[in-house]
This record gives structure tokens, sequence and C-alpha cells, in this order.
């Protein structure tokens, strides 16, 4: 099976010819899709012009949109990176249950679906790398009361969702599932107090 970067050559490389080149995009985000493959496919091609279905793109929009991906990658491998050091240090100093942050983690490892968005047509308008920088610095600070990436609060609970997390506080104004250790307890309580009185569609 073809690697992340393997896959990103043949995005690059003039001599295949488009619909392989797309597809080899397309692959790249069953290795990386920060909102999830759907929503993650959406925003790229939003951001880059390129039709969803077009199955002989704009080269230059293809590689456009392989180079905001490969920048939001270098984002998570970095903050992988730090993480398993981080972690290392504590198992040495006899820490060897990990925190909530730590348990998030470990479900988003490879940073697939770090930000789902359950609707394709709902995501942060921003550069994926940006929304990546936003998340991680706001898991590094300590919890907040609104999304880390938009600064919205109109968060609500959704409960069983088609592709996990399974459940978790929606960001209405961005669309992402917000880290539940980027949120304080009351920030989630009124979520779910939020998903209580209102009716919300799942995606």
């Amino acid at each position: 099976m073809a690697g992340f970067r393997s896959l990103a050559r043949q995005v690059r490389d003039p001599r295949c010819d488009l619909a392989l080149r797309r597809y080899s995009l397309r692959k790249c985000l069953e290795r990386f899709a920060p909102y999830g493959h759907r929503a993650t496919w959406a925003h790229l091609c939003a951001r880059h012009g390129i039709g969803p279905e077009d199955r002989s793109p704009d080269p230059v929009r293809l590689v456009a949109a392989l180079e905001e991906l490969e920048e939001a990658r270098a984002v998570w491998l970095a903050y992988e990176e730090s993480f398993a050091d981080r972690r290392k240090q504590e198992k040495s100093a006899g820490l060897r249950r990990p925190g909530h942050v730590d348990d998030w983690h470990r479900r988003t490892w490879g940073g697939h679906g770090v930000a789902r968005c359950p609707s394709p047509a709902a995501h942060p308008p921003q550069p994926l790398a940006e929304v990546l920088r936003r998340l991680i610095g706001a898991l590094e600070r300590g919890p907040g009361r609104t999304c880390p990436v938009c600064r919205g609060s109109q968060l609500v609970w959704r409960q069983d969702l088609r592709q996990a997390p399974w459940s978790g506080p929606l960001c209405r104004d961005c669309g992402i599932l917000v880290p539940p250790p980027a949120l304080t307890p009351e920030a989630v309580t009124a979520a779910r107090r939020a998903a209580r009185h209102r009716l919300v569609p799942v995606a």
C-alpha cells in the first residue's frame, strides 16, 4: 500500500494523467484528513477551485491543494513528535497513566478526523495548518469555554454520529467537533443542555 509521500509524488508527477493525479490526492486523504475524508476533500476543493467530481482538474490547483494538505500534516506530525517525547519523559518520571488530553490523542493518532466535521458542507474556511495550530495551541493552554478554532460559542452536543468520535460538542459556527479536552466542564455541560433544547439533524 502506497504511503502519503509516495502518493504525493504521483500528484506532482506531470507524466501521470490527470485522473491518476486526482485519484492519488484522494488517496492521500486516507492517510491524513483532519476533518475526515469527505469534509477534507470538500474543503480542499472549495479553497482551490477544484470541482469535486472533476476527473481532469487543473494540475496547478491539484498541487496547491496537496501543498495545503502537506503543510497541515507537517504541523500534526510535529505535534505527535512532541507528544511522544513528553509521554516518554513522564513515564521515566513514574507517571504511567495518561491524562484526559492524552486519552483523546491516542484515539486520533495519525491526525485522521482530529477536527472532524460531520457535515462535509460545513468546515472552517482557514487553511488546514492554521486550524490545527489553533487546535493544538488550545490543547496545550488548557480548556476554554469556546471553540478553539473560531472562538464561536454556539456549541451543541451531537449524539450517534456516523463515524468515530460517535458523539461530541459540535461548533455550529465552523462545523468541527471540538475535542472535549479543549473545553471546560461547564462548556461541555452547556453543549449537552443545548442539545436537549433543540433538534439537531444528523449529517
